[in-house]
């Protein structure tokens, strides 16, 4: 044991309210970023050390270490939808995610199955030169042929969304892509300038919406991505049609926001700062205590 055990603790305080503050930090920053989830740091006791074990039970003497982060977790509670009248942007309202997979090297090619995928609420997308429906990262998003939206798993039939990729039999074939739709299921329809659509075609897509076991098991990735860990133990990832299983709905034209409490996230940064500075304070008594301890000689 140090000659003065609160020094350690101090410290232990300091280290631990700055990644509070950080943490803090963070959430005020992306108070305005597209599907962000804020994240709170829980703190917990550090070791305590036994000075004296029990013989019985009001004879233990124990001396904690300080304070130590237990977890930083995201709260992934639904944002607010706010109304945007993009056709490419999507909100979801419910527990779901998009995937975004990176694009292969040739733009014009078709999913990559090795390609590394990623996850996110964050439905600001828009499409490519090449019609794929890509994040502002240039991934792509991955849906299925409505047809298949049913096949498990689904992620088996995964394909990369591509507007206007096969014309049905009925539209001419002069005629260009004018406009399309998305339901809260999903569901793709297109509209072509001959007055046809492709609604209930077989070339059909569906945006396909991800569950996980827990979310708080996600990674944070850059961009407002998430990814799976190396252990998929608590992930276990399920592909589900839109509005079912409660992947929640797709809302076009809208788009979710961040769920930062404001008003919350300043008065957690209070408590921080005062616990910091109460830790600082522990520092300069003991750094008293040792002076007093050194000049005793004098």
């Amino acid at each position: 044991m140090s000659l003065i055990a609160s020094l350690t603790s101090g410290v232990s305080a300091l280290k631990t309210f700055s990644s509070a503050m950080s943490t803090i930090g963070d959430n005020i920053a992306n108070s305005n970023t597209t599907g962000f989830k804020a994240s709170k740091a829980r703190t917990e006791d550090s070791f305590s050390q036994t000075l004296r074990a029990s013989t019985d039970r009001n004879s233990t003497i124990q001396v904690g270490s300080g304070v130590s982060i237990a977890t930083i977790r995201q709260n992934f509670t639904q944002g607010s939808l706010t109304t945007t009248g993009v056709p490419t942007d999507f909100g979801l309202a419910g527990g779901g995610f998009f995937r975004v997979v990176a694009a292969p090297t040739d733009p014009t090619a078709a999913s990559d199955p090795a390609a590394e995928k990623f996850y996110t609420r964050d439905g600001n997308f828009r499409a490519d030169a090449n019609r794929f429906l890509v994040n502002p990262q240039g991934h792509r998003v991955q849906g299925v042929l409505t047809s298949a939206a049913s096949v498990v798993p689904i992620a088996a039939t995964a394909v990369d969304v591509k507007l206007g990729a096969t014309k049905p039999a009925t539209t001419n074939i002069n005629a260009n892509l004018q406009s399309f739709s998305v339901g809260a299921d999903g569901k793709i329809t297109e509209f072509y300038s001959d007055g046809t659509s492709n609604e209930g075609d077989a070339a059909q897509q569906s945006l396909i919406l991800w569950t996980f076991k827990d979310n708080t098991s996600l990674e944070r990735a850059t961009g407002n991505l998430y990814k799976t860990p190396k252990s998929t133990l608590f992930v276990q990832e399920n592909g589900l049609q839109a509005d079912t299983g409660g992947a929640g709905q797709v809302k076009q034209g809208t788009l979710e926001l961040s769920n930062v409490d404001l008003a919350q996230e300043f008065s957690d940064l209070i408590l921080a700062q005062r616990s910091f500075q109460a830790g600082s304070r522990i520092i300069s008594v003991s750094d008293s205590v040792l002076e007093e301890v050194v000049n005793l000689k004098r």
